[in-house]
């Protein structure tokens, strides 16, 4: 009977207790991606002492390419006007944690996960639209939307600066996959118009990326296929537990 008294008296102090670790539940938001346009959120569960699961949606809005002097490097083209260039995109990230610490989604993690994303872009391509001397130049709006699957590992520590209140530093991880996609361009072309774009689009040298394009009296099209690379790290996440 004494025993089921203090079982009694303590079952309060311990659901406190429990309350103020925290509940099996994080969502957060990524806080360095704003730099990049990009509005990133995870909702990370606990399934074990030192296991979680966790599922990260990012979007970023079209707009002007992000490191544009890098990308002018990958891509060794005088017909692209990279200024002009315009890209968002969407993508989703399933990822897996294990804790080194042992402790419920705390201290420093590795995280094998997946990434599924969209690219949405328009490329301006130059064409000379006449004979004349010197040409008229246009630009062809390659729009559309390139899809890329990889798979990657990060390694991050997350913190518990407050009852309820993460922060989650993941300090470098990358992926690998592929990719492919398809752009086009419609308008009408004369016959000069065609070879002029064909030239500049078959011109174009994005290695390791594999371009084929056609073009006819309606327009032009890219198919885009090739391997898929990306770094993540040096990320900070703010997160509420529940």
């Amino acid at each position: 009977m004494k025993k089921i008294f203090l079982i009694a008296l303590f079952m309060p102090l311990l659901s406190q207790a429990q309350s103020l670790i925290g509940g099996k539940n994080i969502i957060k938001w990524n806080l360095s991606s704003m730099a990049l346009r990009n509005f990133n959120f995870t909702y990370e569960r606990s399934i074990v002492k030192n296991i979680s699961l966790s599922l990260s949606y990012r979007t970023m809005s079209k707009g002007s390419l992000p490191f544009q002097d890098l990308i002018k490097d990958q891509i060794n083209s005088n017909e692209i006007n990279f200024d002009n260039f315009q890209v968002g995109n969407t993508a989703i990230t399933p990822e897996l944690r294990f804790y080194f610490s042992l402790k419920r989604m705390k201290g420093f993690y590795i995280a094998p996960y997946a990434r599924f994303a969209t690219f949405d872009v328009t490329v301006p391509v130059k064409y000379s639209s006449n004979a004349t001397i010197p040409p008229t130049t246009k630009e062809a709006m390659m729009d559309g939307k390139i899809k890329s699957t990889s798979a990657g590992i990060l390694l991050g520590y997350q913190f518990h600066i407050a009852t309820k209140i993460v922060l989650d530093f993941q300090i470098v991880g990358g992926h690998y996959g592929n990719s492919n996609g398809d752009l086009n361009f419609a308008a009408a072309l004369n016959s000069y118009e065609q070879q002029a774009l064909r030239d500049n689009l078959n011109s174009i040298d994005a290695k390791p990326f594999k371009f084929t394009s056609t073009v006819d009296a309606n327009g032009a099209r890219i198919a885009s296929d090739g391997p898929w690379a990306g770094i993540r790290g040096l990320n900070l996440g703010l997160g509420i537990r529940f």
